[in-house]
């Protein structure tokens, strides 16, 4: 937890010494593999306020407050089984002044130009890192958001943007987490989720061809409605946590299926176990590795 004075320290250094992070940087101290031991990822994400994404169930401005989201990640990264974080440069340079990132797998977030709720959102622009800041902060990878709506043109520039990134990331090698996520606009022009399996599957397909090369390509999925969505790729995957309901307990045990599937090998959740009902962020964390441990396929026999 970030106590008083380290806070003081983080708001002093970020007014006093901009060269701080460049340096924090350059210090953190790598793992060796993106995999744990026994074959998994589990990262936490933490990118949603960079795209104006605050909200977390009937609180509208939940991830505003960015000492709690702190220090709620700094909690999750503490739990052993969580391997790592996702984020945006603001984010993840602030957990570096705090020294949290040391030794584990640090995920840049890409575009976060598609702001929710707004007209131009499906026009999703790289705004944070590139591929080669990535390589120059020393990260693991790169992650980058797809959706997919076909009566709206702007899904095609982001999809060119994303082929771009992959290609970048890879000759550099690093991971690229590719998120396609199908949607379409409803009767009042809002973008809706398509919960189509068939939907879900044409995404993981249009997903996996992008770039020069897909050796480094990685996909962040959600969890389909039939597990013959996964057959689509022998890419590894990472299960997303999705929107939080009521009862954590729910949420983990949805994840249990299509963690059993051989192409995933992890999960990447965000407002589901930093945000918890109860606030028990530390129980949400355990819940989920512990239905990592039980389910996951991991490294071959």
């Amino acid at each position: 937890m970030i106590t008083d004075a380290d806070w003081s320290e983080l708001l002093y250094t970020r007014a006093t010494d901009p060269g701080a992070v460049r340096r924090a940087y350059a210090e953190r101290v790598r793992r060796d593999r993106l995999l744990s031991k026994r074959g998994t990822l589990f990262l936490v994400a933490a990118d949603h306020p960079a795209r104006g994404a605050l909200g977390v169930r009937d609180r509208p401005t939940a991830m505003a407050h960015r000492r709690t989201l702190l220090d709620r990640l700094l909690v999750a990264l503490a739990d052993p089984d969580v391997d790592g974080v996702l984020a945006t440069p603001d984010v993840i340079e602030e957990l570096l002044l705090v020294n949290g990132l040391h030794h584990k797998v640090v995920i840049g977030s890409m575009n976060r130009g598609g702001l929710a709720g707004a007209r131009w959102e499906i026009d999703d622009r790289f705004t944070a890192y590139d591929a080669q800041s990535i390589v120059d902060s020393g990260l693991d990878g790169g992650k980058m958001l797809l959706r997919l709506v076909d009566s709206d043109a702007s899904t095609a520039p982001t999809l060119e943007a994303c082929a771009k990134a992959v290609s970048q990331l890879a000759r550099r090698g690093r991971m690229a987490m590719i998120e396609p996520l199908p949607y379409h606009r409803d009767a009042a022009g809002n973008l809706v989720q398509d919960p189509d399996p068939a939907a879900l599957t044409r995404a993981v397909t249009v997903a996996s061809g992008l770039g020069a090369t897909s050796a480094y390509t990685w996909l962040k999925l959600p969890v389909p409605a039939e597990a013959a969505v996964l057959d689509a790729t022998t890419l590894p995957v990472l299960v997303l946590g999705g929107p939080p309901s009521d009862r954590v307990a729910d949420d983990v045990a949805g994840w249990a299926g299509a963690l059993r599937h051989p192409v995933v090998r992890g999960l990447v959740v965000g407002r589901t176990l930093l945000y918890p009902p109860d606030d028990d962020v530390a129980g949400a964390v355990e819940a989920a590795g512990k239905i990592l441990w039980a389910t996951a396929s991991g490294a071959p026999s």
